[in-house]
């Protein structure tokens, strides 16, 4: 039975849900990332890829090819909401599928002609992703994996393009070789070397002259360049951790305000924890000092996802590690262990007003944002994510941090 693979691609996704929440935005150049000199380009919009701009690139960079570009600290927490939704969407409706990335989605679609033509039920499917999300995405659909994310980034921006079994190398021929994925900037470099331009040229030459100049990544570029690919759709299973860091725009020895991105970071990721229904029961953190030596700890814990429980543990595990001596460059912190379950298991540890308070405050964070509600402590690290700002210019919720 001839594979039938639909690869499904959110557009500029940062850049779209950050225009979700602020319709100004749309039609102007956008920037996403890191907001310093030392930040990247983590999402661009097509407005700005005229001027050279891409993801990737240092944000220092991009600011000077164009700079009437609106420049946006992104908000990890709220793009993986938005993925979530997606997700359950195409969870719903497809039966085996695989989660890429936080933006990209493969489906095996194999057999579904029978009952329902397989590219309708894909047109189908965007149709409503689109329609429930507000976000563009597209979609390429061919016999593997290869040539579908192919057609996917032609069809781009917001469009569906099938590609007919058999007729996959007439669709590569005409295309660049940058566009076969895995060639990256120093192949293509060395494929223009030897004078190769277009896929068509790979087609033509046999397989044992590019693993000759490529080792055995040629081989897998000559395949791929052929429209060859068996790499199966890998099921989607959720994630068995979560983290995230700060890298500092200059080294640091301010303690005060390391613990206060700390419990910020750890506020934020309990959050998290708890709006997905996980609990975690083991915690690390990393400490990344200015001569770029780096060392973690991690401590294993009862399965929770309270703040209360996890910030001293975190400021614990920071005192452990670090070298007062030594100025700080980044730091971060990391939940692992993950299982499904309700915050109700630490019940018998807690008080109901806990309880309650949690539930109010998730609440709250659901509603407005995930840092409309934060700790008097941890007011100085709104850089870990954009603070949001729900209540019409007023400032967001500030909790006193009470020592445990």
């Amino acid at each position: 039975m001839e594979k039938t693979i639909l690869h499904l691609d959110l557009d500029t996704f940062f850049v779209s849900v950050e225009r979700l929440q602020d319709s100004k935005l749309e039609h102007r150049p956008i920037l996403v990332g890191g907001v310093s000199d030392r930040g990247v380009v983590a999402a661009c919009s097509y407005e700005t890829r005229g001027f050279g701009v891409h993801s990737g690139m240092p944000m220092k960079m991009a600011k000077e090819l164009c700079p009437e570009a609106i420049i946006i600290k992104g908000n990890a927490g709220n793009y993986s909401k938005h993925s979530d939704i997606v997700t359950d969407i195409i969870k719903e409706h497809v039966p085996l599928f695989e989660k890429s990335s936080i933006d990209e989605f493969y489906a095996d679609l194999t057999g579904m002609d029978r009952f329902y033509g397989c590219h309708q039920y894909s047109t189908e499917l965007r149709h409503k992703i689109i329609k429930e999300t507000g976000l563009p995405i597209s979609f390429g659909l061919s016999a593997n994996k290869v040539v579908s994310k192919v057609a996917t980034n032609e069809a781009k921006p917001n469009n569906e393009l099938r590609i007919d079994i058999g007729h996959e190398k007439p669709f590569l021929a005409p295309l660049s070789i940058k566009k076969i994925p895995m060639v990256g900037d120093k192949t293509y470099q060395t494929l223009r070397n030897l004078g190769l331009r277009q896929i068509k040229t790979i087609q033509e030459m046999p397989m044992d002259m590019m693993q000759r100049v490529l080792g055995a990544n040629g081989g897998v570029i000559w395949k791929r360049a052929n429209g060859i690919d068996n790499t199966p759709v890998i099921p989607f299973s959720e994630r068995k951790s979560i983290s995230t860091e700060r890298t500092f725009d200059k080294d640091t020895i301010d303690v005060i305000k390391l613990r206060g991105i700390l419990i910020a970071m750890t506020e934020n990721l309990a959050y998290q924890l708890r709006r997905g229904k996980k609990l975690t029961a083991c915690i690390a953190v990393k400490i990344r000092y200015s001569d770029f030596n780096t060392y973690s700890k991690q401590l294993k814990i009862p399965y929770t996802s309270a703040d209360h429980i996890l910030i001293p543990k975190i400021l614990d595990l920071f005192n452990t590690l670090y070298n007062k001596r030594l100025l700080i460059r980044l730091i971060g912190i990391r939940f692992s262990h993950l299982v499904q379950g309700h915050y109700q298991i630490n019940l018998f540890d807690d008080t109901e007003e806990i309880l309650n308070l949690y539930n109010a405050l998730d609440k709250i964070r659901e509603r407005y944002g995930d840092k409309s509600v934060i700790r008097a402590s941890g007011m100085g690290a709104k850089t870990i994510g954009r603070m949001q700002n729900p209540f019409n210019g007023q400032p967001p919720i500030v909790l006193a941090h009470r020592k445990q």
